[in-house]
């Protein structure tokens, strides 16, 4: 299985960092079953996060065709004051430290990330995940209308107006969408994928080398109805 996580400018490094670790632990553990490279939508560069300027390199082109999972990260910047708003509408602009984080979520509507992601969402042998404000991302490029997802908690109210059923767990199961909450759900979200797709056995290995429980039950789609608590 091969993952692409994609890296944009502005990008959240703990979003990339946390499950690309837990993956690559998960390739190792498996003989290879696990394969992940970072990219971006412009291929091979230099993308500079948006925490204090650290900058990850994109190895390769964003490619549905070659990927069999792509995972989205959100963005690091500003959050603001309660009720405060961006000064520039979302997706203006030239990309700046610090900025909202709407807005650099926003931008990248103005990049070929969309079109591609569109692609891997059309494509049922390709699976998308995403972490934190990556579900934003693609539900802004109208990609989730009708699916399950999470998002850090500060964006759930965006991603249920973009169509989407916005749900408040740390990792939502929709068959061939896959997101995480907040920022250090990343961790929980790898460990969870390795179990989808390897089992149990291999996840529980990455889990005790990275010293680290899984917190939350994975929601999906199935069983009972539960009744007022």
């Amino acid at each position: 299985m091969h993952i692409q996580i994609v890296l944009f400018d502005g990008f959240d490094p703990l979003d990339v960092v946390a499950p690309y670790e837990v993956l690559h632990a998960g390739g190792t553990a498996s003989d290879g079953a696990v394969t992940v490279e970072l990219v971006s939508a412009e291929g091979p560069r230099e993308v500079v996060s948006g925490t204090g300027g650290l900058v990850l390199r994109a190895t390769g082109l964003l490619d549905p065709e070659r990927a069999d999972m792509i995972l989205v990260p959100g963005a690091s910047g500003r959050v603001g004051e309660p009720g405060e708003l961006p000064g520039e509408e979302a997706g203006a602009g030239e990309w700046e430290q610090d900025a909202f984080v709407p807005v650099l979520l926003g931008r990248t509507l103005t990049t070929e990330l969309p079109a591609l992601l569109a692609r891997a969402m059309d494509d049922p042998a390709v699976t998308v995940a995403a972490v934190c404000g990556g579900s934003l991302v693609l539900a802004m490029a109208g990609l989730l209308e009708g699916r399950h997802a999470t998002t850090h908690h500060l964006g759930l109210d965006m991603l249920d107006a973009t169509g989407a059923h916005a749900i408040r767990a740390r990792v939502v199961d929709d068959g061939d969408l896959i997101t995480g909450a907040g920022v250090t759900s990343g961790l929980d979200l790898g460990l969870y994928l390795l179990e989808r797709e390897l089992g149990p056995r291999v996840a529980h290995a990455v889990e005790e080398l990275f010293a680290h429980e899984r917190r939350g039950t994975v929601w999906r789609a199935r069983g009972q109805v539960p009744t007022a608590l």
